[in-house]
């Protein structure tokens, strides 16, 4: 895969830089960004350009607005969408706050006059933003003609092009495919580093390897147990996609997440993981609650811990127990690799959230160990920035406390699923 050294001298030129700005924004007033982290991933690619007297345009998407401009106010499914609360203004503000006060260039449109005016004025050390890229219907158009057009358009702003949006390179779009195949493009440092460290983890894994999967369904992470249970050497499950195990052994699970047309794929697992001598190790014991917490902690419904297979018909498994805590962390412990993908239970909620943190927590052992551990995105890396470590009380350390945390959910899971990404073969 080509890098940023392999663009040659960059002094003078305009780099156009896909980025992954999709962050969570507080629901009362949509301005306010709730976790920074894929905006501070993308300032070493930032700061290398920058520092090679190149000039930058940004490229991000942030939700999932209608066509048109930040005032379009359309129905979508059924569903009245305001873009106004899509704009890429705060994106823009905070990016210049991290890069200590740099003026970010907002553009009022995507491909049209604003942008393309900024585009040509742009001089080196200087970063223009274009708008968020799917206000533009042809950013995610099924139709290869339309999507390359929009492509073209990119491509006539700047002079070469560097994919730093891991989250997006597993979508064939407009501004993450097709406008690589329009200028000299390269691997920003972010993708080039979640590259490195995703096939570290899975293509040449230091031994014992133990991937975690945790989250809500059996059906998402399908390809990823199939694929992993080829190489993993032990595999720990948890999160609601556990339930869906327990009642495929004929196991009562109340009215916790169950996908029935997944019961007899879960029984394959077992049995293939048996066969390749992979350890697959379940819940023990579990936590369980009256119903799905409505109060901000969960304290109204919760009822402490049983047995995996003695959950009562009328209750709801929310968490991983105590025993089960400790079963995963001794096997994270005594790996050399560990993977990390999906939650253990309901951690927005505190009475629920202690699987998480505990799984979080052994891996910041193993890394102290020595161990190479990978969190990959999603959930699982949101878990990471809000909860506390429960031996210090003190949020989990980022910087020092894991190998690797993926900015990519969707890609990540489709890299461990063994997936060719459009993005990333592009790049080739």
């Amino acid at each position: 895969m080509k890098t940023i050294a392999d663009l040659g001298d960059l002094s003078g030129k305009k780099v156009l830089v896909r980025a992954d700005f999709n962050v969570p924004l507080d629901k009362t007033d949509n301005t306010t960004i709730t976790d920074d982290g894929r905006i501070r991933a993308a300032l070493p690619t930032i700061q290398k350009l920058l520092g090679a007297g190149a000039s930058i345009i940004l490229m991000a998407h942030l939700g999932r607005p209608v066509p048109g401009d930040k005032s379009t106010v359309a129905e979508k499914d059924g569903k009245s969408v305001d873009n106004s609360k899509f704009t890429l203004e705060p994106v823009a503000k905070r990016l210049s706050e991290l890069l200590s006060g740099v003026e970010i260039i907002l553009a009022d449109d995507v491909v049209g006059p604003d942008a393309k005016a900024e585009a040509e004025k742009l001089v080196p050390g200087k970063v223009l933003m274009l708008e968020n890229i799917r206000f533009d219907a042809r950013e995610t158009s099924k139709d290869d003609s339309e999507r390359e057009a929009l492509a073209a358009e990119l491509a006539s702003l700047a002079d070469v092009f560097v994919s730093d949006g891991f989250g997006v390179v597993h979508r064939k779009q407009a501004s993450v495919y097709d406008v690589a195949k329009k200028l000299p493009a390269a691997a920003g440092e972010l993708v080039f580093k979640e590259v490195e460290a995703l096939s570290k983890a899975t293509n040449s894994p230091s031994r014992p390897l133990t991937v975690v999967l945790g989250g809500s369904k059996v059906s998402d992470k399908l390809g990823v147990i199939s694929n992993l249970l080829k190489t993993a050497d032990a595999l720990c499950i948890g999160g609601g996609m556990a339930y869906t195990f327990f009642a495929a052994q004929g196991f009562e699970v109340g009215t916790s997440l169950l996908e029935e047309d997944q019961k007899a794929k879960c029984l394959e697992y077992i049995e293939e993981a048996k066969e390749r001598g992979v350890k697959l190790i379940l819940p023990v014991d579990t936590v369980i609650a009256r119903e799905f917490p409505s109060s901000a902690d969960g304290e109204d419904v919760f009822e402490g811990a049983v047995l995996s297979t003695e959950i009562p018909a009328d209750k709801m498994g929310l968490d991983i127990g105590p025993d089960t805590r400790n079963l995963f962390a001794d096997q994270i412990k005594q790996s050399k690799t560990v993977v990390w993908n999906g939650p253990a239970g309901v951690f927005e909620k505190e009475a629920f959230a202690k699987g998480t943190a505990a799984i979080a927590h052994a891996l910041t052992e193993a890394t102290a160990s020595g161990a190479f551990t990978v969190i990959g995105g999603g959930d699982s890396a949101a878990a990471v920035r809000v909860l506390k470590d429960p031996a210090t009380g003190q949020p989990f350390d980022e910087e020092n406390g894991f190998s690797h945390i993926s900015t990519g959910g969707g890609a990540s899971l489709e890299f461990l699923e063994g997936k060719e990404l459009p993005g990333l073969s592009v790049l080739e």
